[in-house]
């Protein structure tokens, strides 16, 4: 049996050409990937600008879908296929572009504010939940317009949406509960992570997340708590780094009644100036020590001084008052001031005669 091939060169570049297009598309992407976007994430590297890095990395590993894309346009164009085909490959590379268009901008977005609210210390207010609830407003917002540009009518879409959520809202009521109670947290800007909390139930910790049902918190032992969001919105807590992180730590002390009040409030002074001169404050913020005497107790005289301590950590107060405490004994040693023990006179009642078990 013969078979006879009649096909022409013209024919053949007719058939090469529309797979050379995809395949340049393809070539070019990857040059472009490994040269262009390289070098350019080089020369970011050495910039103090922030944001450039951000920008790279969201485009990055896109380029070649986009050559790619562009190469099938192309082939498209040069090789004559059916209209109803042209048009089912059109819708195609459009939505494979908005798709991932919609990828990058989520990326930016998301990386851009998370870089210019991170503080430096490295610690960004920005919650998982604040990057879940942005990235499902902009997939959602590049799903229907993707819809609306391939000739989909999203009014009837939107409709069946309305429906749908109002019975998944009736079905979900704790979750979402916990969702909007989390929005509320996150929009107040009354509880961020690295913040140290302390709730009126008793639990305690630094946030770590606020997440899409819970709030994450990190104890002292390093051990996690995890707190349903609405349990945070609906009781108190008391938040340890707001409106900043000075605090006013009081000290408590008594001194022995034959204490000189004039050289005992000199010297406690002192100590205290000595053991805060290290700390760094706005001048705005600066306030220096100062005592209060508060009353004649049984054995000694009370009085209270005022330290200002600027916390990096919610327990630096501690190490403050424990050097404090221990300066402060040494030169109370040193100047002869009494620091008394508590002493309280035991009363007996006199014994009665008739008493049947007398004390022996």
């Amino acid at each position: 049996m013969n078979f006879s091939f009649n096909i022409t060169i013209q024919e053949i570049i007719k058939l090469i050409s529309p797979l050379f297009a995809i395949l340049c598309g393809f070539i070019i992407g990857v040059l472009f990937e490994k040269r262009v976007i390289k070098n350019i994430k080089k020369l970011a590297a050495k910039t103090d600008w922030k944001y450039d890095k951000i920008i790279i990395d969201s485009i990055q590993g896109f380029s070649i879908l986009w050559f790619s894309l562009g190469g099938v346009a192309v082939a498209t164009y040069i090789y004559p296929i059916p209209p109803a085909v042209k048009i089912i490959i059109s819708k195609v590379i459009i939505a494979s572009f908005l798709a991932s268009a919609t990828l990058v901008i989520s990326r930016l977005l998301v990386g851009l504010v998370k870089v210019y609210t991170t503080d430096e210390q490295g610690i960004s207010p920005l919650t998982s939940l604040f990057e879940l609830l942005t990235k499902i407003v902009i997939y959602s917002l590049g799903f229907l317009i993707i819809l609306q540009s391939i000739g989909i009518q999203i009014t009837p879409l939107l409709t069946a949406l309305g429906v749908g959520g109002v019975s998944l809202g009736l079905a979900l009521q704790t979750p979402l509960a916990n969702l909007i109670s989390g929005v509320s947290i996150v929009m107040s800007g009354k509880v961020k992570p690295g913040n140290y909390i302390s709730l009126a139930s008793g639990e305690s910790g630094y946030v770590v997340d606020v997440e899409l049902k819970y709030t994450v918190l990190q104890e002292i032992t390093d051990n996690l708590l995890i707190i349903p969001n609405s349990k945070i919105l609906s009781g108190s807590f008391k938040n340890f780094s707001l409106p900043d992180k000075i605090i006013v730590l009081p000290v408590t002390l008594d001194v022995g009644y034959n204490s000189d009040l004039e050289t005992v409030e000199k010297i406690t002074l002192e100590v205290a100036n000595n053991l805060l001169k290290d700390q760094i404050l706005e001048e705005e913020k600066t306030s220096k020590p100062f005592i209060l005497y508060n009353k004649f107790d049984y054995f000694s005289i009370n009085l209270t001084i005022y330290l200002k301590v600027y916390e990096n950590e919610f327990f630096d107060h501690l190490e403050v008052k424990h050097h404090f405490l221990k300066e402060l004994h040494k030169r109370y040693q040193a100047e002869g001031i009494e620091i008394p023990f508590p002493i309280k006179s035991a009363y007996f009642p006199p014994q009665k005669t008739d008493n049947p078990y007398p004390m022996q």
